[in-house]
């Protein structure tokens, strides 16, 4: 069926005819994008035209105006009709007759509505109190009736907007500061809301706004092409879950890129975070030159009558050979040919981000036209610009996406490309691969003096993700790939050999501080052979840091700081030579060794709860909750007992370790299990340490049912289907540790998550020498230190049936 075939179907047969003429053409598959927006918007506006005929046939001085998205023609499926009856005020009495019969025929048939019936004069004076009556106007479009009416409300506003703008600009760009603030930014959200969130279309409507002003104007280059791909995804999604939402949830992306004809959620969110990121950096141009324009026309009636009404002066102040600073930017010398120096562009970008300053749209765009590439390998001089660029702390951000923005950081890394915009589907990151990398390089840039080599440091946080993208692990990808970036970048064979260290083991320290057991000598000794220098240890040491601090805040803390920094140490002195301490040599607190003596003399479980000093509550790394301590005497299903007792009272498990602690001199010979947890109640206040040692003294002697309640519980309050988590791994770490068999698990954190592993252990017949429990985000990472029943590693056979089982275990 053609548009013109469902206009006369609408005109034939009224609200039913366009209802089905509007299901057409949403259903049909010929149609998308542009097309469809545009057909859909020509449908309505017929069906609303022949309404307002048919209702105010004899009525003159009235127009029905469309404003806001359907004023530009953006209808998506689920939109909402933002509509203006607009009136001369000779007939209010009739007009409201009128109002009636267009609104209740659009509210029948389920549409949402947002509507307004105004004369000229009221319009102007409601978009004069409200910036977003205002803007809406600004896209007014006749639909039916006097067009003179329209037309000239349309004169008048546009008129009142550009007398206004030096007013009304501030307090729009206040207003987009503020829903930034609300909904976070586009191009790094996992679920993120295609209009409100900044760079999405809320956005895009407001740079044209500016347009309209007259005062500045938006770079053009890709906007069209960035609003066009937001509207598509906004009209998949509307048809897809059949609802009115602009929020684009984990659990419809899947559907929502096959409605595309997109390979996968992923290729869905990298289009959707080019988009926002091309809004974005024009929004942040305009703006720029919004206040930049301000700022002069406010000075400029007093430069004037201080020089005598004689031409201003532009200052020009040098930075580097061939960039000054002009205006509050940072721009080309007069004197500059990029055509000629290579090296130019990492040289601007340097200076801008030591100085502070942002640099100009102009330059970079003439820079990524003109300036020629950089041979291989690259000059001294452009690896130190780099190196600066990469050392400049915050301001390196803003300057190394304006290089972005023109495809010149491409240009210089080839290898980029593959990390630009990926998306990270875990709840520990909160940006996308490469903003997470430049955010590593800032961080960096705070330890540079903790170094002997600054430059390997701010490199390797630049590249230690580079990996990313490819198969398998991007610790190893990226090994690979440093290798060929660096020999480009020009650093000698030895550097070179550093980096790839460096990238290849950038989680070493963090995982082996967390997840091993730190008094075991295997552990310490792997880690030295594979750091192989105290320099490299130093420099993996802060980038470790760096990398944590730039994922977000449940990537690092205190804590985590301590047994990085604890395992540093231990490293450094095998690496000069000493040999590491024989496990299970570590001197217990003296409230471990008190717990524990109570524990041995009283033969059950002894518990402490230690809340949180002031200093630590302030610091918003470290994982929430209080530190409990548990001191049990050596029996079998310790673990399964305190973690279902913990489970059975609502307590979350941040952080939890294990391990068996020999009594001291002086006391009876025997030992004693210490638990050292982290816990924070699900919702609510933490019990009491009486009813937790009660309720596990019962688990222990087994009358009390941890599971059979557990699973009351679960079925009592069912939970909500959402996003769908990976199935959780169990693997065997061969060869970290000579004293026993180490099992990782990394799973969905849930609760009883470890109750269930605890048990399926126990049921296996190992005994759990120590553990590292960790939770970061929605993930846990835990790994378990077993035995036989005898002390001995378990066969490798054994090991992994093991591991296997309680895989199955959890995947159940």
């Amino acid at each position: 069926m053609t548009s013109t075939d469902e206009r006369s179907e609408t005109e034939d047969s009224g609200p039913s005819g366009y209802a089905a003429a509007r299901l057409h053409l949403l259903t049909e598959g010929a149609r998308s994008g542009p097309p469809r927006r545009t057909a859909l918007s020509e449908l309505t506006d017929d069906w609303l035209a022949g309404l307002l005929t048919s209702a105010a046939a004899d009525l003159k001085g009235v127009s029905l105006v469309a404003v806001g998205g359907y004023g530009r023609g953006e209808l998506s499926p689920r939109s909402d009709l933002d509509l203006l009856l607009l009136h001369d005020g000779s007939d209010p009495k009739a007009v409201a007759t009128v109002a009636d019969r267009l609104w209740y025929p659009v509210w029948d048939l389920g549409l949402d509505l947002d509507h307004s019936v105004r004369t000229p004069a009221e319009a102007r004076k409601t978009a004069g109190e409200d910036l977003k009556v205002h803007l809406g106007l600004l896209d007014a479009r006749h639909l039916a009736g006097d067009l003179g009416l329209t037309s000239g409300l349309r004169t008048a506003i546009l008129a009142d907007w550009r007398n206004q703008a030096p007013r009304r600009l501030p307090e729009l760009r206040e207003l987009c500061a503020e829903r930034a603030e609300r909904q976070g930014e586009l191009q790094y959200l996992l679920e993120p809301d295609l209009k409100e969130a900044r760079g999405g279309l809320r956005d895009a409507t407001a740079l044209r706004a500016v347009a309209a002003s007259w005062l500045a104007d938006a770079p053009r280059e890709g906007l069209d092409d960035a609003r066009r791909r937001l509207l598509d995804v906004r009209d998949a999604l509307h048809l897809t879950t059949g609802r009115a939402t602009d929020r684009l949830a984990l659990q419809e992306q899947d559907q929502v890129a096959a409605e595309l004809g997109l390979l996968d959620a992923d290729t869905l969110l990298r289009q959707v975070y080019e988009a926002a990121r091309v809004i974005s950096y024009a929004s942040d141009v305009t703006w720029r030159e919004v206040s930049r324009v301000l700022r002069s026309r406010a000075v400029r009636p007093r430069l004037r009558a201080m020089l005598g009404g004689g031409k201003q002066v532009v200052e020009r102040s040098p930075l580097a050979e061939g960039v000054v600073e002009q205006d509050g930017e940072v721009v080309l010398a007069r004197a500059a040919r990029p055509e000629r120096d290579p090296v130019l562009p990492l040289r601007a970008a340097a200076a801008a981000a030591q100085a502070g300053l942002p640099l100009s749209l102009h330059a970079v765009r003439r820079l990524a036209a003109t300036v020629r590439p950089l041979p291989t390998p690259w000059p001294a001089e452009a690896r130190e610009q780099l190196v600066t660029l990469l050392g400049s702390g915050q301001p390196t951000i803003d300057v190394w996406e304006a290089l972005e923005a023109e495809g010149l950081i491409t240009r210089l890394l080839p290898d980029w490309e593959r990390v630009r915009c990926r998306p990270q589907r875990n709840a520990v990151h909160i940006w996308t691969v490469d903003r997470h990398l430049i955010e590593t390089a800032v961080r960096a840039s705070e330890f540079t003096r903790r170094v002997s080599r600054p430059d390997l440091l701010l490199v390797s946080a630049l590249l230690h993700d580079i990996g990313k993208g490819w198969p398998g692990d991007h610790s190893v990808a990226g090994e690979i790939i440093v290798k060929d970036v660096a020999a480009r970048i020009g650093f000698d064979r030895a550097d070179v050999a550093v980096l790839a260290a460096l990238v290849r083991h950038h989680l070493l320290l963090v995982d082996t501080a967390t997840r091993r057991d730190l008094d075991d000598p295997a552990t310490v000794r792997s880690v030295a052979e594979a750091v192989g220098t105290q320099s490299t240890l130093e420099l993996l040491h802060a980038l470790t840091e760096a990398d944590a601090l730039a994922t977000g805040p449940a990537a690092w803390s205190s804590w985590r700081g301590s047994l990085v920094t604890d395992l540093v140490k231990r490293v450094s002195a095998v690496l000069a030579g000493d040999e590491p301490p024989a496990p299970d040599t570590a001197a217990p607190t003296a409230e471990q060794e008190r717990l524990s003596i109570e524990a041995h003399r009283t033969g059950g479980p002894v518990l402490a709860l230690r809340a949180q000093t002031h200093e630590e509550e302030m610091d918003p790394g470290e994982p929430l909750g209080v530190e409990l301590l548990i001191a049990v005497p050596d029996q079998p299903g310790v673990l399964p007992a305190v973690a279902g007792v913990l489970a059975m009272h609502r307590l979350t498990v941040r952080t939890a370790e294990l391990r068996e602690l020999e009594l001291p001199d002086g006391v009876d010979q025997g030992s004693v299990l210490l638990l050292d947890w982290r816990v924070a109640a699900e919702y609510g206040s933490l019990p009491q340490a009486a009813r937790l040692r009660a309720d596990l003294v019962r688990a222990l002697d087994g009358s009390l049912d941890i599971a059979g309640r557990l699973a009351e519980r679960d079925a009592a309050y069912p939970r909500r289907r959402g996003w769908v988590a990976p199935p959780p791994r169990v693997t065997v770490a061969s060869a970290a540790s000579r004293h026993a068999t180490v099992i990782e698990v990394r799973a969905q954190d849930a609760p009883g998550l470890l109750f269930r592993i605890g048990s399926a252990l126990e049921d296996s017949g190992v005994r759990v020498r120590s553990m590292h429990v960790s939770t970061l985000g929605a993930n846990a990472v835990d790994a378990f230190y077993v035995t036989s029943a005898s002390g001995a590693p378990l066969p490798g056979e054994e090991a992994g049936a093991v591991a296997r089982k309680l895989e199955e275990t959890l995947r159940a």
